[in-house]
């Protein structure tokens, strides 16, 4: 390779890595599933992916969950980043 490849290759590089920054800046974001069904990245190391229907009853158990979390909070364990109910 060239002197000029070289420097052409390593801006595209730079290019790219900004752009997975960037990505990962974003936070949070939701997508369909191979299978077809909603992902959310941005929780955690994997992503969070249910059924349609099993988004659905869990939020509906919304108040519950916060109302349990609230009730567990002396045994529950805190992680950076979320927003507390």
């Amino acid at each position: 390779m060239g002197e000029e490849e070289l420097r052409a290759e390593l801006e595209r590089l730079r290019a790219e890595n900004e752009a997975l920054r960037k990505r990962q800046a974003r936070g949070v974001s939701i997508r369909v599933s191979a299978k077809g069904a909603v992902s959310v990245y941005g929780l955690g190391r994997f992503p969070v992916t249910l059924y349609r229907e099993q988004w659905l009853r869990l939020l509906d158990m919304g108040d519950e969950i916060r109302a349990f979390i609230r009730e567990h909070d002396a045994e529950l364990k805190k992680k950076g980043g979320g927003d507390e109910p």
